[in-house]
């Protein structure tokens, strides 16, 4: 049985070391387009040799910057084909601004398994903790598993807000590359899926997709850019569930609702009729 949720929740994940350097930021930052404005000294704060500063959305890749193989759905009590998963959550929140040079540790568990009947939702936590012993960040995931449901568990509760009834405070328009998916695999994500037409197709999608953790981390820099003035280091948490998928070469539509402490944020592809990408989108920040 590819799930068995009695084996897998509260499971504990394999630990793990890892380490970072100022180029792996500013390959992850480029990655997401930075650099677009070249000769913005904000801008340019995500490409320095020496300090960049750092999206906290690079927490998602940091401890898989050395991979070169595709990722692998084996977990306690859960073995699934690579083919069927996509991501389905992401949040990150950190408890100090990130650095760009450090080391990591990481513990974390499988914290929830859920049966939507068609399909199952495998929840991870991670939290990691720095060289001096210091939590760095906290991050929470989710796949969504097609036709691995029906394995006798709890359909788990609806996670989808409302967006606020008034017209959004800023709507910006952020474009992605051809390419993008094919330099965003070089942080450590080489599933096929975002490269292999082939292997796309087999998926269900007419071409490969956009990693919905590329995404995840443009809407991010596109809200530090508009609401914090390219101010990374306010950003105390980013979360967001992947609603649809992105095709490299699209458009990124971010609508955002500024209110206290918290930017409420819409993303959806222009080109398609403002189809979903993101949904439940929530940046918080200090003041």
């Amino acid at each position: 049985m590819p799930i068995d949720p009695k084996v897998a929740l509260g499971a504990a994940l394999p630990p793990l070391e890892f380490a970072w350097s100022p180029s792996d930021v500013q390959l992850y930052h480029l990655g997401l387009g930075a650099g677009a404005r070249w000769t913005d000294p904000a801008e340019l704060r995500y490409l320095d040799d020496r300090a960049p500063q750092v999206l906290p959305s690079f927490a998602t890749v940091a401890p898989t910057l050395r991979v070169t193989e595709p990722p692998r759905v084996s977990f306690p009590g859960v073995e699934i084909d690579l083919a069927k998963v996509v991501h389905a959550s992401q949040e990150v929140v950190v408890h100090r601004p990130i650095p760009a040079e450090g080391k990591g540790s990481s513990t974390g568990r499988i914290s929830e398994v859920w049966d939507k009947g068609s399909a199952a939702v495998v929840v991870q936590e991670t939290t990691v903790t720095g060289s001096d012993g210091q939590p760095l960040w906290t991050a929470r995931s989710s796949i969504f598993a097609k036709g691995e449901g029906g394995f006798g568990g709890e359909r788990g509760p609806s996670t989808r807000s409302e967006l606020p009834d008034r017209a959004p405070d800023f709507d910006i328009l952020t474009p992605t590359l051809p390419q993008q998916a094919l330099l965003y695999r070089l942080c450590g994500d080489r599933n096929p899926l975002h490269s292999n037409p082939e292997f796309a197709r087999a998926a269900g999608f007419p071409n490969p997709i956009l990693h919905g953790l590329c995404t995840y981390g443009m809407v991010c820099k596109t809200a530090v850019d508009t609401v914090l003035g390219s101010d990374a280091a306010r950003v105390i948490g980013f979360r967001a569930r992947f609603a649809g998928v992105l095709y490299p070469g699209e458009t990124i539509r971010s609508r955002m609702w500024l209110g206290t402490g918290e930017v409420v944020i819409a993303a959806t592809a222009p080109e398609r009729d403002d189809a979903p990408v993101l949904g439940d989108v929530r940046l918080s920040f200090t003041a």
